[in-house]
């Protein structure tokens, strides 16, 4: 039974009323469209649907309910049609079909915010591979959820969580959305998902989703021509169908510049916030929203306009949420405001920091290392502010597509060797004390080696194997939020390289916030092999100043007895000498590719 009653002011998809459903659909080319499903015995002529404005058809059903399985059948010429929901929030898999779905979800008076960004560590997962228990067996949200206790311990305050809506096949990065509203049903589906943000944020943890707009598919791709139209056999009404359709991954890039598709975007980006309880997005590489084939000349204004008003809704409606973007051109204007011609994005993922600082871990010989690289690295920003970028030298992309782990870039023969280990968890010391957004990729905290696969389960054994490490990327991250209150400097805004030593390998800089006791905090890393004993560092204020970390404490990484000896190191004994322009200084030992962290008590 066909109803019309109050039916333009449903969205878009299936809406469950009482006794049965809405269902509206954009087909702007069908010359007519019936739903099918459990609830009409799959019959084409029991539920047809009524043409509305702008190429929408919308009807109701009476008796259809939550669980039942459906499709809509478009009629065009001679092509009948089956077609997924385009906005089905669950469907059976990637070539079955849509569900109509409750969304009616406890809770339990979640009210959770996110942390400010200077007070932010992200852990980027993938729910995959996170927690797996045995091969050929996909993880789990719920896998996710146990392992809620132990990110918590390790003191990470957001979890950045690879695309999880429906893709082709059980195993996947997950850039390949086939539903882009519907929840990876090998995952848990919907209320999984919804299942994890919840716990998460009991645990103090927010949970910030990967989406990817640069292009859908390209298997499994039901919008694929979607209501029987395309002008040269390109993909119809949801994509470009001329030379803009061109992406990395096949002729599937949305029309930005249609209404319907734009509004298909950004009504997705809100279901992931409001529907999800999502405390911020990360757009998969933007560059290809905004150009073609990465060619910034060629350039695609609506894919920037679009990026544009998502943003800046999701800054008005949820000013507590941000956007994060995987840019990698070093572009200020991503994270510029509207109004001085920005995309309104909070944060970018950070080129400067990342290659040249992996360059500086995995060069073989000390001597190659370049410490001006380091310290541009460290200073770089945009727009002036230190936490518009993630920092981070390990991402799902820095380690796989031809490129591992760093303990494997370092020693693809011996991953586990003492240089391996030193370098690794040097490159961990100087993302954390860097000004920026810190990002660890999943398992890097206990220097898990090889390249990311989708099949390949994290071993969570090394975990214990390397139980000192994961304790100091725990000691790190508590350093970084000051969650002791003598290093506040690490979530300030400022820094200076006042020490730079291209001979010997050594950077020493000066975070701080204010200043002064409590929020100064002095950083050293030693980029060499050796031990440097009796060396000299500008101070910037008499007193105690305390050691606070040591990478090279034996608690850490006990050596093993062919490796170089853990060194010790106690507080700065400061002396009033001038050295590094600033009135003060200390001699100390440095350990060999360690960092050593010093402030002082207010």
């Amino acid at each position: 039974m066909v109803a019309m009653i109050g039916l333009s002011t449903q969205p878009m998809g299936a809406t469950l009323v009482e006794g049965g459903a809405i269902f509206r659909l954009w087909a702007p080319h069908a010359e007519r469209v019936a739903v099918v499903g459990d609830f009409n015995d799959w019959d084409d002529e029991a539920s047809p649907l009524n043409a509305g404005s702008n190429g929408t058809w919308e009807g109701s059903v009476e008796g259809a309910a939550a669980g039942h399985a459906y499709k809509f059948v478009i009629w065009n010429g001679k092509k009948r049609l089956e077609r997924t929901d385009p906005y089905a929030r669950q469907v059976t898999n990637s070539v079955g079909e849509s569900l109509l779905y409750d969304p009616a979800f406890d809770w339990q008076g979640d009210s959770f915010k996110i942390a400010s960004r200077n007070r932010l560590v992200i852990y980027e997962l993938h729910v995959g591979t996170f927690h797996r228990p045995e091969e050929n067996q996909v993880g789990s949200f719920a896998d996710v959820i146990d392992k809620l206790e132990y990110l918590q311990w390790l003191g990470v305050n957001a979890i950045e969580v690879m695309p999880t809506a429906e893709f082709a096949g059980d195993f996947s990065w997950g850039y390949n959305p086939a539903h882009p509203f519907a929840v990876e049903s090998a995952y848990g589906g919907p209320n999984g998902l919804k299942e994890l943000v919840r716990e998460a944020h009991k645990h103090g943890i927010a949970v910030l989703m990967d989406v990817v707009y640069n292009h859908f598919g390209p298997s499994d791709l039901d919008l694929w021509q979607f209501d029987g139209w395309s002008d040269h056999d390109k993909g119809g009404i949801y994509f470009y169908n001329d030379h803009r359709s061109s992406t990395p991954w096949g002729d599937t890039r949305p029309d930005y510049g249609r209404g319907e598709v734009r509004q298909y975007l950004f009504d997705n980006a809100m279901m992931w916030l409001e529907e999800y309880h999502m405390d911020g997005l990360r757009y998969d590489m933007t560059l290809y929203m905004r150009s073609i084939d990465g060619d910034e000349s060629r350039t695609i204004p609506e894919g920037w306009s679009l990026a544009q008003w998502i943003n800046r809704e999701i800054r008005a409606r949820y000013p507590e949420k941000i956007t994060i973007a995987e840019d990698l051109r070093n572009n200020d204007a991503i994270t510029k405001p509207e109004k001085w011609g920005g995309a309104n994005f909070h944060c970018q993922w950070d080129a400067e920091f990342v290659h040249p600082v992996r360059a500086a871990l995995t060069e073989v010989k000390d001597e190659h290392r370049s410490m001006t690289a380091v310290r541009e690295a460290l200073t770089y920003r945009y727009n002036h502010d230190a936490f518009e970028r993630v920092v981070y030298t390990e991402s799902h992309d820095e380690v796989a597509n031809g490129k591992a782990r760093i303990p494997s870039e370092v020693n693809p023969d011996d991953p586990e060797c003492w240089a391996a280990r030193k370098r690794a968890t040097l490159g961990v010391c100087l993302m954390m004390t860097a000004p920026g957004v810190p990002m660890l990729f999943q398992g890097q905290e206990f220097l898990r080696d090889g390249w990311f696969q989708d099949t390949r389960p994290i071993d969570w054994e090394k975990a214990d194997e390397h139980n000192g490490v994961v304790t100091m990327v725990r000691d790190l991250i508590r350093l970084r939020l000051d969650r002791d209150g003598f290093t506040r400097g690490l979530t300030g805004q400022r820094i200076e390289v006042h020490h730079l030593n291209h001979s010997d390998k050594v950077v020493a800089f000066r975070r701080w916030g204010e200043g002064g006791a409590g929020d100064d905090t002095l950083c050293i890393a030693n980029f060499s092999s050796r031990k440097l004993e009796n060396y000299r560092v500008g101070v910037v204020r008499s007193g105690v100043w305390k050691i606070r970390f040591n990478s090279d404490a034996s608690f850490y990484d006990d050596p093993g007895k062919d490796e170089p000896p853990c060194v010790d190191v106690g507080d700065l004994k400061v002396e009033d000498l001038p050295y590094d322009g600033v009135n003060h200084s200390a001699t100390l030992t440095l350990p060999p590719y360690s960092m050593l962290i010093f402030s002082q008590d207010e």
